[in-house]
Protein backbone atom coordinates (compact mmCIF):
# COMPACT_ATOMS: atom_id res chain seq x y z
CA UNK A 1 0.00 0.00 0.00
CA UNK A 2 1.44 3.44 -0.76
CA UNK A 3 -0.09 6.25 1.31
CA UNK A 4 1.20 10.05 1.51
CA UNK A 5 2.16 12.09 4.37
CA UNK A 6 1.74 15.71 4.39
CA UNK A 7 3.16 18.47 6.26
CA UNK A 8 2.00 21.34 7.58
CA UNK A 9 2.85 25.00 8.26
CA UNK A 10 1.58 27.39 11.15
CA UNK A 11 -0.10 30.31 9.99
CA UNK A 12 -0.05 31.72 13.42
CA UNK A 13 1.23 30.44 16.83
CA UNK A 14 0.32 31.29 20.42
CA UNK A 15 2.46 29.71 23.28
CA UNK A 16 -0.45 30.91 25.73
CA UNK A 17 1.33 29.49 29.20
CA UNK A 18 3.59 26.88 30.30
CA UNK A 19 1.41 24.06 32.36
CA UNK A 20 1.87 22.54 35.59
CA UNK A 21 3.31 19.42 33.60
CA UNK A 22 6.32 21.24 32.19
CA UNK A 23 4.11 21.44 28.46
CA UNK A 24 3.46 24.41 27.17
CA UNK A 25 -0.29 25.40 26.20
CA UNK A 26 -0.74 26.06 22.15
CA UNK A 27 -3.14 28.14 20.25
CA UNK A 28 -2.67 27.69 16.75
CA UNK A 29 -3.69 27.89 13.24
CA UNK A 30 -2.15 24.87 11.48
CA UNK A 31 -2.68 24.00 7.36
CA UNK A 32 -1.73 20.80 6.21
CA UNK A 33 0.40 21.42 2.92
CA UNK A 34 0.87 19.56 -0.12
CA UNK A 35 4.38 18.72 0.21
CA UNK A 36 4.87 15.21 1.69
CA UNK A 37 6.51 12.23 2.42
CA UNK A 38 5.51 8.87 0.38
CA UNK A 39 4.92 5.59 2.14
CA UNK A 40 5.03 1.90 1.30
CA UNK A 41 3.67 -0.55 3.73
CA UNK A 42 3.12 -3.83 3.31
CA UNK A 43 1.97 -7.01 5.44
CA UNK A 44 4.71 -9.13 6.97
CA UNK A 45 4.69 -12.38 8.72
CA UNK A 46 6.07 -10.64 11.96
CA UNK A 47 7.81 -7.70 13.56
CA UNK A 48 8.18 -4.11 12.33
CA UNK A 49 10.65 -3.62 9.46
CA UNK A 50 11.58 0.28 8.20
CA UNK A 51 14.14 1.19 5.85
CA UNK A 52 14.36 4.60 4.34
CA UNK A 53 15.95 6.85 1.11
CA UNK A 54 17.79 8.76 3.89
CA UNK A 55 20.54 8.13 6.58
CA UNK A 56 19.58 11.15 8.94
CA UNK A 57 16.24 9.03 10.28
CA UNK A 58 16.59 6.66 12.46
CA UNK A 59 14.62 2.95 11.91
CA UNK A 60 13.93 1.77 15.01
CA UNK A 61 12.36 2.17 18.01
CA UNK A 62 13.05 5.36 17.90
CA UNK A 63 10.84 6.40 15.04
CA UNK A 64 7.72 7.68 15.36
CA UNK A 65 6.04 4.97 12.62
CA UNK A 66 7.53 2.35 14.71
CA UNK A 67 6.37 3.18 17.88
CA UNK A 68 2.64 4.00 16.23
CA UNK A 69 2.96 0.57 14.59
CA UNK A 70 3.59 -0.79 17.75
CA UNK A 71 0.97 0.25 19.87
CA UNK A 72 -1.58 -0.71 16.74
CA UNK A 73 -0.24 -4.50 16.64
CA UNK A 74 0.15 -4.86 20.65
CA UNK A 75 -3.18 -3.41 21.62
CA UNK A 76 -5.54 -4.83 18.34
CA UNK A 77 -3.89 -8.26 18.87
CA UNK A 78 -2.74 -8.51 15.29
CA UNK A 79 -1.46 -11.59 14.09
CA UNK A 80 1.17 -9.88 11.32
CA UNK A 81 3.82 -6.97 11.21
CA UNK A 82 4.15 -4.70 8.72
CA UNK A 83 7.50 -3.55 6.63
CA UNK A 84 7.47 0.23 6.08
CA UNK A 85 10.16 1.91 3.52
CA UNK A 86 9.51 6.08 3.30
CA UNK A 87 11.02 8.43 0.87
CA UNK A 88 11.37 11.42 2.99
CA UNK A 89 10.96 14.94 1.09
CA UNK A 90 9.62 16.76 5.07
CA UNK A 91 12.65 17.93 6.51
CA UNK A 92 13.68 17.38 10.23
CA UNK A 93 13.95 20.10 12.73
CA UNK A 94 11.88 22.16 9.97
CA UNK A 95 8.59 22.95 12.08
CA UNK A 96 6.70 20.95 9.22
CA UNK A 97 5.27 17.98 11.31
CA UNK A 98 7.47 15.12 9.19
CA UNK A 99 7.41 12.60 11.97
CA UNK A 100 3.96 13.18 13.19
CA UNK A 101 3.06 13.16 9.22
CA UNK A 102 4.54 9.88 8.58
CA UNK A 103 3.06 8.53 11.81
CA UNK A 104 -0.19 9.76 11.18
CA UNK A 105 -0.19 7.87 7.78
CA UNK A 106 0.91 4.50 9.30
CA UNK A 107 -1.81 4.32 11.88
CA UNK A 108 -4.29 5.29 9.14
CA UNK A 109 -2.80 2.99 6.38
CA UNK A 110 -2.58 -0.50 9.54
CA UNK A 111 -6.05 0.89 9.71
CA UNK A 112 -6.88 -0.13 6.28
CA UNK A 113 -4.91 -2.72 5.72
CA UNK A 114 -6.05 -4.87 9.06
CA UNK A 115 -9.38 -3.52 8.33
CA UNK A 116 -9.46 -2.30 12.32
CA UNK A 117 -12.38 0.32 11.11
CA UNK A 118 -11.35 2.71 13.78
CA UNK A 119 -12.51 5.90 13.48
CA UNK A 120 -10.17 8.89 12.53
CA UNK A 121 -11.08 10.38 16.29
CA UNK A 122 -9.78 7.38 17.54
CA UNK A 123 -6.68 6.95 15.79
CA UNK A 124 -6.21 10.06 16.55
CA UNK A 125 -6.60 9.02 20.63
CA UNK A 126 -4.04 6.22 19.82
CA UNK A 127 -1.51 8.74 18.04
CA UNK A 128 -1.21 11.49 20.72
CA UNK A 129 -0.30 9.03 22.81
CA UNK A 130 3.43 9.29 20.74
CA UNK A 131 3.17 12.87 19.02
CA UNK A 132 1.38 16.27 19.88
CA UNK A 133 1.06 17.10 16.02
CA UNK A 134 -0.26 13.44 14.83
CA UNK A 135 -3.61 14.32 15.68
CA UNK A 136 -4.35 17.37 13.63
CA UNK A 137 -2.20 15.06 10.79
CA UNK A 138 -4.73 12.59 11.06
CA UNK A 139 -7.19 14.71 9.98
CA UNK A 140 -5.46 16.80 7.10
CA UNK A 141 -7.49 19.34 7.79
CA UNK A 142 -7.00 23.11 8.53
CA UNK A 143 -8.31 23.94 12.25
CA UNK A 144 -7.72 26.10 15.50
CA UNK A 145 -5.58 23.76 17.80
CA UNK A 146 -5.76 23.83 21.12
CA UNK A 147 -4.02 22.29 24.58
CA UNK A 148 -0.81 20.83 23.75
CA UNK A 149 -1.95 19.94 20.58
CA UNK A 150 -4.98 17.83 21.02
CA UNK A 151 -7.95 20.15 20.93
CA UNK A 152 -9.18 20.51 16.92
CA UNK A 153 -11.78 22.89 15.87
CA UNK A 154 -11.74 22.45 11.87
CA UNK A 155 -12.04 25.80 9.81
CA UNK A 156 -14.89 24.56 7.20
CA UNK A 157 -13.10 27.41 4.55
CA UNK A 158 -10.76 26.91 1.82
CA UNK A 159 -7.53 29.53 1.76
CA UNK A 160 -5.88 29.62 -1.54
CA UNK A 161 -2.33 31.04 -2.07
CA UNK A 162 1.23 29.72 -3.25
CA UNK A 163 3.36 28.98 -0.53
CA UNK A 164 7.90 28.72 -0.69
CA UNK A 165 9.79 26.90 1.86
CA UNK A 166 12.82 27.51 2.77
CA UNK A 167 14.96 25.78 5.44
CA UNK A 168 18.24 26.71 6.30
CA UNK A 169 20.36 23.79 7.02
CA UNK A 170 20.69 24.01 10.72
CA UNK A 171 17.17 22.65 12.38
CA UNK A 172 15.85 23.74 15.70
CA UNK A 173 15.12 21.11 18.27
CA UNK A 174 11.69 21.73 19.77
CA UNK A 175 12.78 21.21 23.00
CA UNK A 176 15.34 24.09 22.73
CA UNK A 177 13.40 26.57 21.04
CA UNK A 178 10.43 26.13 24.05
CA UNK A 179 13.55 26.09 26.86
CA UNK A 180 14.73 29.87 25.82
CA UNK A 181 11.37 31.34 25.45
CA UNK A 182 10.27 34.09 27.36
CA UNK A 183 7.05 34.43 27.93
CA UNK A 184 6.53 37.27 29.83
CA UNK A 185 8.32 39.58 26.98
CA UNK A 186 6.74 37.24 24.24
CA UNK A 187 4.95 37.88 21.07
CA UNK A 188 1.15 36.32 20.88
CA UNK A 189 -0.63 36.83 17.88
CA UNK A 190 -4.09 36.96 17.40
CA UNK A 191 -5.10 33.82 16.78
CA UNK A 192 -8.75 34.00 16.25
CA UNK A 193 -8.50 37.52 13.86
CA UNK A 194 -6.35 34.96 11.87
CA UNK A 195 -9.20 32.41 11.87
CA UNK A 196 -11.81 34.97 11.58
CA UNK A 197 -9.39 35.98 8.19
CA UNK A 198 -9.20 32.65 6.76
CA UNK A 199 -13.29 32.35 7.39
CA UNK A 200 -13.84 35.46 5.32
CA UNK A 201 -11.16 34.57 2.64
CA UNK A 202 -9.47 37.68 3.31
CA UNK A 203 -5.94 36.99 2.24
CA UNK A 204 -4.44 40.83 3.18
CA UNK A 205 -5.71 39.96 6.87
CA UNK A 206 -4.36 36.66 6.85
CA UNK A 207 -1.17 37.85 6.15
CA UNK A 208 -1.11 41.00 8.37
CA UNK A 209 -1.76 38.45 11.32
CA UNK A 210 0.61 35.89 10.72
CA UNK A 211 2.46 35.43 13.73
CA UNK A 212 4.56 33.25 15.99
CA UNK A 213 5.59 33.17 19.88
CA UNK A 214 8.57 30.41 19.20
CA UNK A 215 10.25 32.45 16.42
CA UNK A 216 11.89 34.85 18.89
CA UNK A 217 13.96 32.24 20.82
CA UNK A 218 14.37 30.12 17.18
CA UNK A 219 16.27 32.86 15.73
CA UNK A 220 18.90 33.05 18.19
CA UNK A 221 19.37 29.68 17.16
CA UNK A 222 19.35 29.76 13.77
CA UNK A 223 19.67 33.66 12.38
CA UNK A 224 19.09 32.76 8.82
CA UNK A 225 15.69 32.69 9.62
CA UNK A 226 15.40 36.40 9.48
CA UNK A 227 17.61 36.83 6.49
CA UNK A 228 15.57 34.50 4.86
CA UNK A 229 11.93 36.53 6.00
CA UNK A 230 13.58 39.63 5.17
CA UNK A 231 14.99 38.49 1.49
CA UNK A 232 11.26 37.00 1.09
CA UNK A 233 9.48 40.42 1.51
CA UNK A 234 12.14 42.07 -0.62
CA UNK A 235 11.50 39.49 -3.44
CA UNK A 236 7.63 40.68 -3.22
CA UNK A 237 6.24 37.89 -0.83
CA UNK A 238 3.12 39.38 1.14
CA UNK A 239 4.26 37.80 4.35
CA UNK A 240 6.82 35.32 5.53
CA UNK A 241 6.86 32.97 8.89
CA UNK A 242 8.59 30.62 10.49
CA UNK A 243 6.21 27.41 11.27
CA UNK A 244 6.55 25.56 14.59
CA UNK A 245 9.64 26.02 15.98
CA UNK A 246 11.42 26.46 13.13
CA UNK A 247 13.93 26.25 11.42
CA UNK A 248 11.96 26.53 7.79
CA UNK A 249 10.60 29.54 6.69
CA UNK A 250 7.05 29.93 4.41
CA UNK A 251 6.25 33.13 2.25
CA UNK A 252 2.63 33.24 0.96
CA UNK A 253 2.34 35.06 -2.55
CA UNK A 254 -0.69 34.48 -5.14
CA UNK A 255 1.40 35.63 -7.80
CA UNK A 256 3.19 32.69 -9.38
CA UNK A 257 6.05 35.02 -11.04
CA UNK A 258 6.85 35.92 -7.49
CA UNK A 259 6.75 32.10 -6.46
CA UNK A 260 9.05 31.12 -9.34
CA UNK A 261 11.69 33.91 -9.12
CA UNK A 262 11.66 32.94 -5.13
CA UNK A 263 12.70 29.93 -5.27
CA UNK A 264 15.09 30.22 -8.54
CA UNK A 265 16.88 32.78 -5.97
CA UNK A 266 16.59 30.76 -3.16
CA UNK A 267 17.93 27.26 -4.94
CA UNK A 268 21.16 29.23 -5.18
CA UNK A 269 21.31 29.58 -1.26
CA UNK A 270 19.92 27.01 0.83
CA UNK A 271 19.52 23.18 0.05
CA UNK A 272 15.83 22.74 0.96
CA UNK A 273 13.89 25.04 -1.11
CA UNK A 274 10.04 23.76 -2.33
CA UNK A 275 7.12 24.94 -3.89
CA UNK A 276 3.90 23.93 -2.07
CA UNK A 277 0.19 25.20 -1.26
CA UNK A 278 -2.48 24.44 1.47
CA UNK A 279 -4.04 21.12 0.60
CA UNK A 280 -7.67 21.26 -0.17
CA UNK A 281 -10.08 18.90 0.74
CA UNK A 282 -10.82 17.63 -2.37
CA UNK A 283 -7.38 16.83 -3.68
CA UNK A 284 -6.50 12.88 -2.75
CA UNK A 285 -5.15 12.39 1.29
CA UNK A 286 -4.51 9.00 1.42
Amino acid sequence: MKVKAYAKVNLALDVVRKRDDGYHELDMIMAPITLHDLIYIDRINKGIEITSNTYRMPTDERNIMYQVAKILIERYHLHAGVKIHIYKHIPTQAGLAGGSADGAAVLRAMNQMFRLNLSLETLASIGKEVGADIPFCIYQQMALVRGIGEKLEFIEHQFNCYLLLVKPKKGVPTKKSFGMLDLKTAVHPAILKMKEAIENNDYQSVVEHLGNTLEAPSLDIVPDIQLIKKEMLELGFDGALMSGSGSCVFGLTKDQKILESGYVYFQNKYNFVRKTEILQEEEEKY
